[in-house]
C-alpha cells in the first residue's frame, strides 16, 4: 500500500495535467464551457421541481421555506451525482485507456485517481452553483456545512470501491458495462432523492435500510437543507463499507493490473 501512495506521489504531475487536460478538452469548442457541467443537473433539478413539487412540497415537515422540495432535491442531487460520475466512469477507464496502457509504463493506479480529480472538481463546481441557487432561494449556509468534506470523502471512497471492481470486472467480462447502468437507475430511485423517506411504505422501508447511499444522501439532506448535523452512526457503518469495499477493489486492481493489459 505504501508502494501505492509513492507511486501516486512521483505521477502527481501527471495526474494534475489529466484532469487539467480532459477539463479544457471536454469544452473546448464550447462557448458555454465548463457551465455545462453545472447546467445539465441543475435542468434535472428542475424537471424533477416543476413535475413533483406541489405533490411533495407538503410532506416536507421542517423547512420553512415555499421552494422546500426544489432544496431538498438539489441536496440529493449533489450527492447523487459524485457517486453516479465515479462510479460510471470508473466503470469505462480501464477500456478507455488501453492503447496507453500498452503504450506506456506508468502505475496504472493514476487512471482512477485522475477519474476521481476530475469528478470532484465538477462536484465543487456544482456545489458552489447550488448554494448561489439556495441563498437566490432564501436559504442561505450554515455552519454544519463543514460536514460536507468528510461526507464527500465517504462517497468517494465509496465510489472508487465499487467503480475499481466493477472496472476491473468488466476488462474481462464485458457484460457489466451494459448492467451497471441499470443498477444504478434502479438504485438512484431506492435513494430517498426526489421523495423524502416519509412516504416510503413501512414493508419498503427494509430495501431503504439496506442501501448505502441512503445515510450520506440523507446526512446531505440535514446538512444542506435542515442545517443540523448528519446522523454519525448510520453515517459510520456506510464508511466502513467503503473502506472494505475500497480495499477490496485496490486488492483485485493488483491482482488483475498485469493481465488487464494483455486483456484489452
Amino acid at each position: 500500500m505504501l508502494a501505492l501512495f509513492k507511486s501516486l506521489w512521483a505521477y502527481r504531475g501527471f495526474i494534475l495535467s489529466s484532469i487539467k487536460n480532459e477539463f479544457v478538452a471536454r469544452f473546448a469548442r464550447s462557448r458555454l464551457g465548463g457551465l455545462w457541467m453545472i447546467i445539465n443537473p441543475l435542468a434535472q433539478v428542475a424537471i424533477y421541481a416543476l413535475i413533483l413539487s406541489n405533490v411533495l412540497a407538503a410532506r416536507l415537515p421542517g423547512i420553512e421555506n415555499k421552494y422546500a422540495y426544489a432544496l431538498y432535491l438539489m441536496a440529493g442531487i449533489l450527492a447523487w451525482n459524485l457517486f453516479s460520475e465515479i462510479v460510471g466512469r470508473s466503470l469505462n477507464v480501464f477500456i478507455e485507456q488501453g492503447n496507453l496502457m500498452k503504450k506506456m509504463r506508468f502505475p496504472r493506479i493514476t487512471l482512477p485517481v485522475i477519474v476521481v480529480g476530475s469528478c470532484l472538481l465538477n462536484n465543487m463546481l456544482l456545489l458552489v452553483a447550488l448554494l448561489i441557487v439556495f441563498a437566490l432561494l432564501g436559504h442561505y449556509p450554515n455552519a454544519q456545512m463543514v460536514w460536507l468534506l468528510p461526507l464527500t470523502l465517504v462517497i468517494v471512497a465509496l465510489a472508487v470501491g465499487v467503480g475499481l471492481i466493477l472496472g476491473v470486472i468488466n476488462v474481462f467480462v464485458r457484460d457489466v458495462g451494459q448492467v451497471v447502468p441499470i443498477v444504478l437507475q434502479i438504485l438512484f430511485w431506492f435513494t430517498p432523492i426526489v421523495y423524502p423517506i416519509n412516504i416510503i411504505p413501512d414493508h419498503l422501508k427494509g430495501w431503504i435500510d439496506a442501501n448505502p447511499l441512503y445515510p450520506i444522501v440523507s446526512a446531505y439532506h440535514d446538512v444542506l437543507v435542515y442545517a443540523r448535523p448528519p446522523e454519525l452512526a448510520s453515517v459510520l457503518i456506510t464508511a466502513g463499507v467503503a473502506i472494505g469495499l475500497l480495499l477490496v477493489g485496490l486488492f483485485m486492481f493488483r491482482r488483475a493490473a498485469p493481465e488487464m493489459v494483455d486483456a484489452l
